[in-house]
């Protein structure tokens, strides 16, 4: 079967400003406020919980000490447990798309970074997961993006076939992904990293969810 595989934040779903929430619940805790904005640094949110402790250490201008941010991740990961789709919202016309791409026919699926219990909670609460037939997270195989196993283990999982599948994201982790499991990748460009997809040379970009079935047709027929 044919199978499109979507990354998720910033590609179905816009989860940045749970996301900074989270790690600005982090940045209290630690009795220096807020350090991060959902308007400045929704891009940072999107590369995970990390980086965005990383960012807000940076700023406070006392270096990045690993060992705080191993010791506060989990609880970021808590706290954005508590309130996962509180300002998390789909992209316009993105489960509309995958319910069009179900009715022609193909399996579809979510790959994301994300761990794979936080994945599925979102999901559970946005009334989305029972439209994807397969989803892997972070922590649901040895590996992860960009090794190609993740997004051929996610299309196996779908029933479908590795040969007849693409991948749909938003990132540099995404196309390359994509690359070594020698299949196409659609970037989209309405993501806070839209305006420097192009230049990784994925084999088509859309600006809005209503161009991706056309796309998939092209790709993979």
């Amino acid at each position: 079967m044919r199978t499109v595989v979507f990354d998720l934040d910033g590609t179905l779903a816009d989860t940045s400003g749970d996301l900074i929430a989270a790690a600005n619940a982090c940045f209290r805790a630690m009795g220096v406020g807020d350090q991060l904005s959902a308007e400045t640094d929704a891009g940072t949110a999107l590369r995970g919980g990390r980086a965005m402790l990383r960012l807000g250490l940076e700023r406070l201008g006392d270096g990045v000490d690993e060992a705080v941010i191993d010791r506060y991740y989990p609880v970021l990961l808590e706290a954005y447990e508590g309130a996962i789709d509180t300002h998390t919202v789909f992209y316009p016309n993105a489960m509309a798309s995958v319910e069009n791409l179900r009715r022609d026919g193909y399996a579809v699926a979510i790959c994301t970074n994300k761990p794979e219990y936080l994945a599925r909670l979102l999901m559970t609460r946005m009334g989305a997961l029972e439209h994807f037939d397969a989803l892997i997270g972070a922590d649901s195989l040895r590996m992860r993006k960009p090794d190609p196993e993740t997004l051929l283990e996610t299309v196996r999982r779908a029933g479908g076939d590795t040969g007849r599948c693409l991948l749909v994201g938003d990132t540099e982790t995404d196309r390359e992904t994509s690359r070594r499991a020698g299949v196409p990748s659609v970037l989209v460009t309405f993501g806070p990293n839209g305006g420097d997809v192009a230049a990784l040379a994925p084999e088509a970009t859309i600006d809005h969810f209503d161009e991706l079935a056309g796309v998939v047709r092209t790709l993979i027929g």
